[in-house]
Parts: structure tokens; C-alpha cells; sequence
């Protein structure tokens, strides 16, 4: 039986390649990736991470460092539901959700790239293997773009072959949030699917006042319209507006997620392996989604979403997102021009294999 040897981990903060807004957060311009690396005593190496829009990166190494790696060293990386709950259980006096979700999580992909690349299996098979295609979304970080500019970038995303796309909003009008869904609308015709994303901005009554103007543009639906704990603010959203809500991103436990389904009458849940402890974490709240009969899409990191998505019979949506840390490994995200759609690796593994050359210039200490 091999055990755990050595847990290093690493902190890298990329520039983005321009600057870039949504309606809460403001200016994004980095976003920083913690790395873990696990060895075991028979010489496997597992790689796993999270990422962050550019705070709380160093806090998140700082986790695993001190605390977490007492947890896993000379623990059979096997037992990887067994780990995570000692992870959890072992900080949850002092960091339940939060910051632990993020530090959990990269210490979990890792153990499943061990497994899976133990197995010989590529991640969408090992977990379920119910497709080898998952529909996608543009999703750009574009508050800030002016309106030619969104134009150009939507256009992008059809020029790659993408039959479904996703801006921001939260402008200082409402009027100016209309302007933009017309033009984009009018932009991608009526067979491409479109979603809008508030990142948390409005109040109940806004975003139900908003959520109206829209329903004549053939919204999919209205990502993150108030703050996320608002479950009964959420179910109102829903119910008075006639538009179908999403949200999730903003998550972090799987009770979250139940209050969020069975109160806020959320319609596409979001969970992000980043940040909701990892692939263990995220597939209980895909299994719970089954339960609530409803799909189960992604927020960001598509080069590992992708092979979640593509193990799960309920797949919805995976959002191609502007932090590119899939520019950072050696395979970028794979999209079938003809038909839109994501094809997850089939390499055995997790598929997300870092390219440490392009990687290093952004190293820095924790």
C-alpha cells in the first residue's frame, strides 16, 4: 500500500491579458492559482489547484502548508472520500466554507489525479462516463468593455463555433443593461443560447424589475441576480419575473447548495470544484442536483469542469471563463467547431497537466 510522502505547494499570480470588471468585484487584473503537488512513497506524482480572481491566494497556500499537509502525509492517497472528511472535520472549527473550500479543494483534484491516473482512466470515465461532448458558453468578465467592443468579443465566441454565450451586467442604468442585452442578442441571432450574469448586484426588487425587461431577448437565464444567501430573495426572483435563475458560484458546502435548490427555486446550480472542495465536493452537490431534478453546470475552470460535466448524466452548461488558466497547461480547452460543444481529455488522469515552463515566471512566495 502506498502512502503519502510529500505535499509541496506552490502559489502563482498571472496577469490577465487585459483588465477586466464585473458589477462586485470591480477591476480584475490577475488571478492567482495555488498548486499542490502529492508524492507518494512508490514515486506518483499527483497535481492539484484552485484559483482565485486575485485575492486570498497566499492565505489559501498558507491553509495547506500548515495545516492541511499534517492531515494527508502518511495517508493512503486511495482513501480519497476518507481524507476529505478528515480535511474538512480537521479545520472546520476555524475555517468551515471559505477559505478551506479553496485550500480542501486543490488538495482533493490532486488526490483524484492520482487515482484516476492509478486507474488508467481519463476523469470523465472514471466518474461516470456519460458523454464524451458537454454544451458550452462564452462567459466573459466584460462590465467594462464598451458596446463595440462586447460586440467583438461575442463574435469570438460564435467565430470558434460556440452556439451559447453569457455577458455581465450591472451597469449604472438599467437602460444601459437593455442596451447591451438588444445589441448582443441582435448580434448572435435567435438560435444562439444567451445567458446574463449580475455577479450578486441588485436588490430583489431591481433584479426582478430587470429580469422582466429581459424576457423578451430569450434569456436561458439570470446568473447571480442579488446576494447568494438570499434564498428566499432568490425563489422571488424566480416566481415574479418568469425568468429562469442561476447561482452557486458563491458556494461553498453542500447544505448550501440544498438551501439554495429547496428555497431559492434555482433552476441551473453552479458548483465550482475550486472552491467547493474539489471533485469530492463538487460531485455531491452534481448527485443532489439529480435529486432536485435539475442539470448541473459550472463556474470557471473549464479545463477540469469539462470532465465533470461529461461523467454526469444531468450535464448543463460549461462556462468557458476569462481567467485562462487553461492557456497554462498543454491542452487548452478542446471545442468542436461544428457543433459547439466541450470534449473532455482522454488522457488517464485528471487531463489538466501544467506548463511548468509558462508557469514559472509567475511563482512567487507564499
Amino acid at each position: 500500500m502506498a502512502l503519502i510522502r510529500e505535499v509541496i505547494t506552490e502559489y502563482y499570480r498571472i496577469p490577465l491579458p487585459e483588465i477586466m470588471e464585473d458589477a462586485k468585484h470591480g477591476l480584475h487584473t490577475h488571478f492567482e492559482v495555488p498548486i499542490v503537488k502529492i508524492k507518494t512513497d512508490d514515486g506518483r506524482e499527483g497535481v492539484g489547484y484552485t484559483y482565485t480572481g486575485g485575492f486570498g491566494g497566499k492565505a489559501i497556500c498558507s491553509l495547506i502548508a500548515n495545516e492541511l499537509t499534517h492531515i494527508l502525509v502518511g495517508k493512503d492517497p486511495s482513501c480519497v472520500e476518507g481524507i476529505w472528511e478528515q480535511m474538512n472535520w480537521g479545520i472546520h472549527y476555524v475555517a468551515r466554507g471559505g477559505l478551506a473550500s479553496f485550500a480542501i479543494a486543490a488538495c482533493d483534484i490532486a488526490l483524484w489525479d492520482l487515482r484516476a491516473t492509478k486507474a488508467g482512466e481519463p476523469l470523465y470515465k472514471l466518474l461516470g462516463g456519460a458523454s464524451n461532448r458537454v454544451k458550452c458558453y462564452g462567459g466573459a468578465i466584460d462590465l467594462n468593455f464598451p458596446l463595440e467592443k462586447l460586440l467583438r468579443n461575442n463574435q469570438k465566441y460564435l467565430d470558434m463555433g460556440l452556439k451559447a454565450v453569457k455577458i455581465k451586467l450591472g451597469q449604472k442604468t438599467l437602460a444601459e443593461d437593455v442596451e447591451r442585452v438588444a445589441a448582443v442578442r441582435q448580434l448572435i441571432g435567435p438560435d444562439t443560447t444567451f445567458m446574463v450574469d449580475a455577479n450578486m448586484s441588485w436588490s430583489v426588487e431591481k433584479a426582478i424589475k430587470a429580469a422582466r425587461e429581459f424576457l423578451k431577448y430569450d434569456i436561458l437565464f439570470l446568473e447571480e441576480p442579488t446576494i447568494p444567501e438570499d434564498y428566499a430573495g432568490y425563489a422571488r426572483i424566480a416566481e415574479e419575473s418568469g425568468i429562469a435563475v442561476a447561482g452557486g458560484e458563491n458556494l461553498r458546502t453542500l447544505t448550501e447548495f440544498q438551501h439554495m435548490l429547496q428555497y431559492g427555486h434555482v433552476d441551473f446550480p453552479q458548483p465550482d470544484a475550486s472552491n467547493v472542495g474539489g471533485i469530492t465536493g463538487w460531485l455531491k452537490v452534481a448527485h443532489l442536483t439529480q435529486a432536485y431534478n435539475v442539470s448541473v453546470s459550472t463556474h470557471g475552470m473549464q479545463e477540469l469542469h469539462v470532465s465533470l460535466l461529461a461523467a454526469m448524466p444531468n450535464a448543463g452548461y460549461l462556462e468557458m471563463h476569462s481567467f485562462p488558466i487553461d492557456q497554462y497547461t498543454t491542452r487548452p480547452l478542446v471545442i468542436d467547431r461544428e457543433t459547439g460543444m466541450a470534449i473532455p481529455p482522454e488522457e488517464p488522469g485528471i487531463g489538466v497537466v501544467f506548463d511548468w515552463e509558462k508557469l514559472a515566471p509567475h511563482k512567487q512566495a507564499f
